[in-house]
């Protein structure tokens, strides 16, 4: 799980707003997945192939994700009344694992969830990067007045332990292998660790 210093000067109340303001409901997210994988109007996008197994996955997801009773007592215990307002784009791998869990998740607890687009305005993912990286998903929970309380992102621990071992070694863990394994634990945990992390954060 990673963490982000956050400027308070950047994030003022009206800032945070805007980006709320401009962000989409998860439908919206998902319309817009839907769109970009099936009647993508951008010829020869790279892209293409991202947005098609990202819409795959996000549905996969979506029909097979559960509520988690115990993950529920604990946001109750939490009394968090803010918003959920996440930064990211349908062509992300991790993103299409988590993004829609979570979503699901905040939206039964009766919490507002927002999708924010990082690449048509990257000045809110500037404010959140990851090791100097544009990363995403970002997860930031904001109180009932747009103030950031914290911010999760982009990938569970068990994620970044993966990634951790495959950058340490490349050569007896190869990119493929990293890849296999972590889609492998995203399609078995269905957005488990991310909600149960983010929790924490409230």
């Amino acid at each position: 799980m990673n963490s982000t210093t956050v400027d308070p000067q950047k994030n003022t109340f009206q800032n945070l707003q805007n980006y709320w303001l401009n962000a989409l409901t998860f439908e919206e997210y998902m319309q817009e997945a839907t769109e970009r994988a099936t009647n993508n109007n951008i010829e020869n996008d790279p892209y293409q192939e991202y947005y098609e197994l990202g819409l795959q996955r996000m549905n996969r997801t979506l029909k097979t994700f559960k509520l988690d009773s115990e993950q529920l007592q604990r946001a109750e215990a939490k009394n968090f009344e803010g918003k959920i307002l996440i930064i990211s784009e349908p062509w992300c791998g991790d993103a299409s694992a988590t993004v829609p869990a979570v979503s699901k998740f905040f939206e039964a607890m009766g919490n507002e969830v927002r999708v924010f687009l990082r690449d048509r305005d990257t000045s809110l993912i500037d404010q959140f990067l990851t090791n100097g990286t544009q990363s995403i998903p970002k997860v930031i929970v904001l109180d009932e007045n747009f103030h950031v309380k914290s911010n999760w992102g982009p990938r569970p621990q068990y994620g970044n332990d993966l990634l951790k071992k495959f950058k340490e070694n490349p050569e007896t863990y190869p990119r493929e292998d990293f890849y296999n394994d972590l889609q492998v634990y995203y399609s078995r945990n269905k957005g488990k660790d991310a909600i149960g992390e983010i929790i924490t954060l409230l």
